[in-house]
């Protein structure tokens, strides 16, 4: 998508002086340079513009209120005099990953009174002798060069700078606590499985020996019956007289 595009799509449901935040990364510029950024985005406070082939910033209009701009991997080498004169509140800027490759270059930087933090990761510049020392010497207003000042202290995430390690350790950390959990929780439903077939089992056992105490008390029913009609006389059997009854005959 080409930028002009991407900033039409951003003003769909808002007129530019409500934008404070623009990112327009990986797009497409017209002949390397910005397009679609006029002085109505007067409320613009970031500016994101990475990967979009930019070779000049000689076209970014006049924004008082922008303090951070996103030039990385792109292919600038200077004519930064332009960011001096139309962007006075600027305090952070990333040129990481163009073509800067002399000191003198950077020069124009000076008259960004607001300037505190400044990336150049990735760009020749940083290969040159004393690099950092000269840098913080042509900017004294420099707080943070390439995230870390002057003795080498590295810039507090409340700066808005750091090079994104720390937070990443801090996401691992919370991913594997988040993954503790959940087998945990897996431990647990696994546990209570088990304890339902260990009730299923015993429910099964109840069953099977209540079949078993059913049959022994059917048994018991049938030995009773059996003694009974072993007790009483069989069907057409004259019953034995007693010797009492039949001196009771002669009695009479």
């Amino acid at each position: 998508m080409d930028m002009k595009k991407r900033v039409s799509l951003e003003l769909r449901h808002r007129s530019p002086t409500e934008v404070q935040e623009l990112v327009l990364d990986n797009c497409r510029s017209g002949e390397g340079k910005i397009e679609g950024i006029t002085e109505e985005f007067s409320n613009l406070e970031l500016l994101s513009l990475i990967n979009v082939g930019l070779t000049s910033v000689a076209d970014i209009p006049k924004l008082d209120k922008l303090k951070k701009l996103e030039l990385s991997d792109n292919r600038i080498s200077g004519g930064l005099e332009v960011l001096a004169e139309r962007l006075v509140n600027l305090t952070h800027l990333n040129l990481s990953g163009n073509k800067f490759k002399d000191i003198s270059t950077l020069e124009p930087l000076k008259k960004l009174p607001q300037l505190k933090s400044l990336d150049l990761f990735n760009c020749e510049v940083t290969n040159l002798a004393d690099y950092r020392e000269s840098i913080f010497k042509l900017l004294p207003q420099l707080t943070y060069l390439d995230g870390y000042d002057i003795d080498d202290c590295e810039a507090s995430d409340s700066d808005g700078e750091g090079d994104g390690v720390e937070d990443e350790d801090e996401e691992e950390g919370e991913s594997e606590d988040f993954e503790e959990e959940e087998e945990e929780d897996e431990e647990d439903v696994v546990a209570e499985d088990d304890d339902d077939d260990d009730d299923s089992g015993d429910d099964e056992d109840g069953e099977v020996n209540g079949d078993v105490d059913s049959e022994e008390d059917d048994d018991d029913e049938d030995d009773e019956e059996d003694d009974d009609e072993d007790s009483s006389p069989t069907k057409g059997e004259k019953r034995k007289r007693d010797p009492e009854d039949e001196d009771d005959e002669d009695d009479d």
